[in-house]
């Protein structure tokens, strides 16, 4: 579709004046388009600059921008045998996602923290002819595991579906432009191809979110496409491949069973891979911290001295309240209705910092997680409530050195 330009605001054309050839693109035929005159005073920039600075100002970039220095640095050493279409091999992936150090002395930080095994079981999937499928309670880094796999094997994790119950079937096969449907009639212009569809055709992964939000019958719609690798068009009598490099990567969280359970035929067409929650309390604060840390420096949180102390007490409680006892296994406890997941945690831990650094002397208290921590533990007032003021007087009142805590949890409490 071409789009009306004021010519007042416009460079010359190859025609006029300027040389055809200086900063202009060409359109869809070869022409040279014109070029649109920067404001008074900027330089005109490259489309690389345009999108170095867009990520830049980005408040979360996407996994390939934001970790483009070390998909780069793997790229140049990674020598090992890469599937079709893929930007690394399956041992880079997996040295992507898990960290390491490359022989050069390059140290690759780590995304995900848990077992190797499950990430290697997850790549080898994907460059077989299986989908994969990422199971797990909320806040076990489906999301985040999807978004960097995608990210380090095809350069690009944006080609998603965001499953909800209102997903329609268009999201997965793909959908029609109106208006020149009803000026043209249905042709490969007006068709509108989902994310999925354009995975197929440029061999890349795909990805779908909540696959078990999404309605059964619209799920059914992948069937095709992982089993025959196709995906028909009736309406213009063609079809589309899916050329090598194509494989689709879902999450699903075991919550939501008895949402939109996985048909039989479907849940076939999956290698599901089950993500835990992390193993032990050290393994979880060092989550935790990576990934405050990574969200402080991207929302430009100023710096506050360390709180792995506040962070250790955060992710104690949560691991106690969700596994019914104490660490020391002495005392029997209720759990309330909420997940009190690593996300949660995270998310406590950086709103907290976002208090002390804003709102008061810079280190990071027990006064600045209490109110997340209540607000994380207590989702049903009645019943949450009650469970959370009982852990507060038979557990954290007569911990060692935790007199703060209490009292500041029992003040938002109150």
């Amino acid at each position: 579709m071409r789009v009306s330009v004021d010519p007042m605001s416009v460079e010359p054309g190859p025609s006029e004046s300027a040389p055809a050839n200086e900063g202009g693109t060409a359109d869809a035929v070869g022409q040279p388009s014109a070029r649109v005159r920067p404001p008074t005073g900027e330089p005109v920039r490259s489309p690389a600059e345009d999108k170095e600075q867009a990520t830049a100002e980005a408040l979360r970039p996407h996994a390939e921008d934001a970790f483009a220095a070390e998909l780069a640095e793997l790229a140049a050493q990674d020598d090992r045998p890469r599937p079709a279409r893929w930007k690394l091999s399956p041992w880079a992936v997996a040295t992507y996602l898990l960290g390491g150090t490359l022989p050069d002395g390059t140290v690759i930080t780590p995304k995900y923290v848990g077992p190797r095994r499950i990430v290697e079981v997850a790549v080898t999937t994907l460059a077989t002819d299986r989908a994969l499928l990422l199971l797990g309670v909320p806040g076990t880094a489906k999301t985040w595991v999807s978004e960097h796999l995608a990210a380090a094997i095809s350069g690009d994790s944006t080609l998603l579906v965001q499953g909800t119950a209102g997903t329609p079937e268009e999201a997965i096969r793909y959908g029609w432009n109106y208006a020149r449907l009803l000026a043209h009639g249905p042709s490969r212009d007006a068709l509108v191809p989902s994310p999925v569809m354009r995975a197929m055709a440029e061999g890349t992964v795909a990805r779908v979110e909540e696959l078990t939000r999404i309605p059964a019958d619209v799920q059914d719609t992948l069937i095709t496409i992982l089993s025959e690798k196709t995906l028909p068009i009736p309406e213009l009598g063609q079809e589309v491949q899916a050329v090598r490099g194509f494989n689709l990567i879902a999450t699903a969280n075991d919550r939501d069973r008895g949402v939109n359970d996985l048909s039989s035929a479907l849940r076939r067409r999956f290698n599901t891979v089950v993500l835990p929650l992390p193993e032990s309390a050290d393994a979880e604060v060092d989550i935790v911290s990576r990934r405050v840390d990574q969200i402080g420096r991207s929302l430009d949180l100023p710096a506050v001295p360390d709180g792995i102390d506040e962070i250790r007490r955060v992710v104690t409680v949560f691991r106690e309240l969700r596994g019914g006892v104490t660490t020391d296994g002495r005392t029997k406890l209720k759990s309330p209705s909420g997940t009190l997941s690593t996300a949660e945690a995270i998310s406590v831990v950086t709103n907290g910092l976002a208090l002390a650094a804003h709102f008061g002397d810079g280190v990071l208290r027990a006064s600045d997680i209490a109110a997340g921590i209540l607000g994380a533990v207590v989702r049903d007032p009645a019943a949450d409530r009650v469970i959370w003021q009982e852990y507060l007087e038979a557990v954290v009142r007569e911990r060692d050195g935790w007199t703060d805590f209490y009292r500041a949890c029992r003040e938002v409490t109150v």
